[in-house]
């Protein structure tokens, strides 16, 4: 992984440069010894998608404890708070809740040594491998400052615990079930993502922040027959081959230059034996975009070589190709350009232009774009990352002697504090920001 100098000089500048202290910070040092332990519970016992009902409990019961009007079991699991104060804009904060079938690997004390079950039937260890136990606890400090700054804001403040963010699919169920008729509907609606960014920093993107998702299923059919003799079998393993090949050209002979895509065959399946010439090949594709226009371009070229492998290959149309694009795909997230610059221009002041970072748009998928798209119109929407990465992870991964572990990685360990206290703060001083009393 290569680290950008100005990550790296933003790291350093964290060493040397301390924040300005003031109030709100006073109060967050303050939350931070009990936030950490909620922070350890929540790590060490990690809940797949559409199964969080005791982080869902940890987290209404402290929205309760702030004040807040709660609802559980919104889009299965999911956690709805809100906190009405006069006149004035909604805002809504979200936290993702889900783990990961990912056996922990990082040699924490309170490392999770949980195991269960997915929704597709496959037991597994399960960790927070990609930071939503940072995500939660960042969100009980936010609530916590704000129901202790009513004084300071007028408006509506809605705080969602989202279920699945893992599958692509807890904000719609949240949106399914009434999240924005049952529920007062955003004027804005806010998140954070723990990254290997440096320690304690925020990156943001304007406009497109992370991509749509697409899984493909390619069925390739041939005719078997004894691996002596192919001349009498159409051999679905070249012909997947070919498939394969060719898919590489979509991005690099169709698609702009400047429009970011990536196709990749994850999975290649055929035959059981050596001297056997199987009747089919499976490949598992994951698709990654944009823009609506370049995610339809993306799946009809992927279609069209299918077949036209097939048919070159000499295939009947009986046995042509079977691709199938599984739905309900993961569609790209939109970070409004002027909020995502009142933000920026916000985080300079509050926390210093050195943690401040302007990030590339990323090629991973994430379901909170959801709640802009249900109302695309009248919300502006916006996740930026918070960075966890130590100064010398960062060098030793710029230098080449130790690789950085990713999200998703069984050994990705951020530096909690850092992570939740950053978080916190952001999303704190954002809603104060937008709900300050005129």
């Amino acid at each position: 992984m290569k680290i950008a100098a100005h990550a790296i000089a933003a790291s350093l500048a964290l060493v040397s440069v301390p924040a300005h202290a003031d109030a709100l910070r006073d109060d967050l040092s303050a939350q931070m010894p009990g936030l950490m332990a909620i922070y350890r519970d929540l790590h060490a016992n990690p809940e797949l998608s559409f199964q969080e009902l005791r982080s869902a409990k940890i987290m209404a019961d402290a929205a309760r404890k702030a004040g807040f009007e709660v609802t559980e079991k919104v889009g299965k699991t999911g956690v709805v708070a809100v906190m009405r104060n006069g006149a004035g804009p909604t805002v809504l904060i979200r936290a993702d809740m889900d783990g990961l079938p990912v056996v922990e690997q990082t040699g924490l004390p309170y490392a999770s040594k949980r195991r269960g079950t997915s929704t597709a039937g496959v037991e597994s260890g399960i960790m927070h491998a990609c930071g939503h136990d940072t995500h939660m606890t960042g969100w009980i400090g936010a609530a916590r400052l704000l129901a202790a700054r009513k004084s300071e804001w007028s408006g509506t403040l809605v705080m969602i615990g989202q279920p699945a963010e893992e599958l692509g699919l807890g904000s719609r169920a949240m949106l399914d079930d009434g999240l924005y008729t049952r529920f007062p509907k955003p004027d804005y609606a806010l998140a954070f993502h723990d990254g290997p960014g440096p320690v304690g920093t925020v990156a943001v993107s304007s406009g497109w922040a992370l991509a749509n998702t697409d899984s493909v299923d390619i069925l390739v059919h041939g005719v078997g027959g004894h691996g002596a003799y192919p001349q009498q079998t159409k051999d679905p393993i070249v012909l997947a081959s070919a498939i394969v090949s060719r898919l590489q050209t979509i991005v690099s002979r169709e698609i702009d230059a400047q429009d970011a895509a990536v196709i990749t065959v994850g999975s290649f399946h055929a035959g059981a034996k050596h001297n056997i010439i199987s009747d089919r090949a499976e490949l598992q594709l994951t698709v990654r975009s944009y823009s609506d226009e370049t995610r339809k371009h993306l799946l009809d070229a992927i279609a069209r070589i299918a077949k036209g492998e097939a048919i070159a290959a000499g295939l009947p149309d009986a046995l042509l190709p079977e691709v199938t694009v599984k739905e309900p795909y993961t569609r790209a997230t939109w970070n409004s350009p002027d909020f995502t610059e009142e933000f920026a221009e916000h985080m300079r002041t509050a926390l210093g232009k050195d943690r401040v970072i302007a990030a590339p748009p990323a090629m991973a998928g994430e379901d909170f774009g959801e709640f802009l798209r249900a109302d695309e119109a009248n919300i502006k929407s916006l996740i930026f990352w918070v960075g966890g990465a130590t100064l010398e992870d960062l060098m030793a991964a710029k230098n080449g002697s130790k690789p950085m572990p990713a999200l998703h990685s069984p050994q990705w360990a951020p530096v909690a504090d850092a992570v939740i206290s950053t978080g916190a703060e952001a999303l704190t001083r954002t809603a104060l920001r937008i709900m300050a009393k005129r």
